[in-house]
């Protein structure tokens, strides 16, 4: 079973902070659906301290979600200790994690992200302020490298571990590939070997049989699910259930999937008003509708409306024609 520090998981199945998507009303579904550990977006530890609106909204965490890890990234470790304080006193989540992955150009051109992955004395430096600032357990979230020249992993796993750190994530691409090629699964069981915290592995995690081989080949404490947990929720789900019981479920049908989808952006209405979360809403929507055929026409038509009940229109629209056409394919055999 997955344990950071004295925080337990009901399973090793992690949702990963993926930016632009871990808000609260993605993590909730996520976490109905049985995920373990739900992680936020990254925050910057400057926009925290300065108090930046939008920033701080991204501290919020349902109870729902718990147990919960909030996310922050910086390149200074003055900074980093300050903002790991704000999350540590004035917000409920569980753990906080920084960001040692993140390989955007505009995120490592601060000293921040996967630019920490070329230096091991930096690493400890940074995690050791930040756990002696906090209560709570801090975890790092890291890439397997720069480049293919310097894969360190190994080293800023143990930099990591020797600061305090609880836990680490580890992403088997360098910062080089981002998200591109195949993740290396080998380097997870080097590090895994070579440190006594948790270490949850990442990458190329598309089914529940990719879950379960990670976790045999690897020896991982857990899994982390990302992009393959966009617009498919279920995805969590079936993996969980498959670790659990050998088993597989049912796929769900067009309509569920809809139905869900407008749960979604429901509750990032709720969140961000109607404006901004259609807004945002367009790639979701995108997301639920993939391997729906004919789904092309329904996501141009989504991405010039404004209004929730437009969106819902053309979605349940689309179901009913994809569901007339099932139920005629059925009655001519």
């Amino acid at each position: 079973m997955l344990k950071i520090d004295d925080i337990e998981m009901k399973n090793p199945v992690v949702l990963a902070p993926m930016a632009g998507v871990c808000n609260p009303a993605f993590r909730l579904i996520a976490k109905e659906f049985g995920t373990g550990l739900v992680c936020a977006e990254m925050v910057s530890d400057k926009a925290i301290i300065n108090k930046n609106e939008k920033s701080l909204q991204m501290l919020y965490v349902d109870e729902r979600e718990k147990p919960l890890s909030l996310q922050i990234f910086g390149g200074d470790k003055d900074t980093m200790a300050e903002a790991a304080q704000v999350v540590d006193q004035q917000t409920n989540a569980d753990i906080i994690d920084i960001n040692m992955g993140c390989p955007v150009p505009k995120i490592t051109k601060c000293d921040a992200g996967a630019k920490w992955l070329l230096d091991p004395d930096k690493i400890y430096e940074m995690v050791s302020v930040a756990v002696e600032a906090v209560d709570k357990p801090v975890t790092v979230k890291m890439r397997m490298g720069w480049d293919d020249e310097n894969i360190l992993a190994v080293e800023n796993a143990q930099a990591i571990e020797a600061a305090g750190g609880k836990a680490v994530s580890l992403h088997g691409r360098t910062r080089l590939q981002m998200y591109e090629g195949t993740a290396n699964w080998d380097i997870l069981k080097e590090v895994k070997e070579s440190i006594n915290i948790p270490l949850i592995g990442n990458g190329d995690v598309k089914t529940p049989q990719d879950a379960k081989a990670m976790l045999e080949q690897t020896g991982v404490d857990g899994v982390m699910v990302g992009r393959a947990a966009l617009g498919d929720p279920w995805m969590l789900y079936r993996t969980i259930h498959y670790l659990e019981t050998g088993e597989f479920t049912e796929e769900p049908t067009p309509r569920e999937k809809m139905d869900v989808c407008m749960i979604h952006m429901d509750r990032l209405i709720h969140l961000k008003g109607e404006k901004v979360a259609v807004r945002e809403m367009r790639k979701h929507a995108a997301w639920y509708l993939k391997g729906m055929r004919g789904n092309s026409k329904v996501r141009d038509k989504i991405n010039h409306l404004d209004y929730r009940d437009d969106v819902a229109h053309a979605l349940y629209q689309f179901v009913d024609e994809l569901e007339a056409k099932e139920k005629e394919k059925a009655s001519a055999v």
